[in-house]
């Protein structure tokens, strides 16, 4: 007890509050039951990267689509306090020149309270962990250009900018 009264004495109590918080968020792979969050998360982030107005009754049938399909791909989501305060999508790609998959990581979402305390980058390092198992050649993500914090975050933790650009037919 008597380190603790020193640390409050100390200011450091904030420091030991941020920890505390990072370590009591639970990376989970999402399910069914998530869906709903989810898809409000997905709504929020497609308003706030790319000023779009996306329908949440699609929204949502397109995540249950991958929550019961995993061969679409596979949502986890980060949660405190038996809230869901983080999501990210993994889809896949299969690579012939390679002959492995890359996996694209969509659909990251944090919400606004918990930014910059580290639940990103937990997301993506689970990720990461699970790519290095199954021997996964690459992950790869897309960010609106016009998104800079996005850029800076993917930069922050080690992603390198490609050069490809994007082109569509159909939409």
């Amino acid at each position: 007890m008597h380190k603790l009264c020193n640390a409050f004495s100390k200011g450091k109590i904030h420091i030991i509050n941020m920890f505390y918080s990072f370590f009591m968020i639970i990376i989970r792979n999402a399910e069914i039951d998530d869906a709903e969050q989810i898809a409000k998360n997905n709504v929020l982030l497609a308003r706030e990267s790319e000023n779009a107005n996306v329908e949440y009754e699609t929204t949502l049938k397109g995540v249950k689509e991958v929550l019961k399909d995993k061969n679409k791909g596979f949502y986890l989501v980060a949660e405190k306090n038996n809230k869901i305060i983080g999501q990210l999508l993994v889809t896949y790609e299969w690579s012939d020149w390679r002959d492995k998959q890359i996996w694209w990581l969509q659909s990251i979402y944090v919400v606004p309270s918990e930014r910059r305390k580290g639940v990103m980058r937990k997301m993506i390092d689970k990720v990461l962990d699970e790519a290095k198992k199954r021997k996964i050649c690459a992950l790869r993500i897309y960010v609106h250009k016009n998104n800079g914090n996005a850029l800076k975050a993917y930069e922050k933790i080690g992603m390198e900018k490609k050069p490809y650009n994007i082109y569509q037919l159909l939409s």
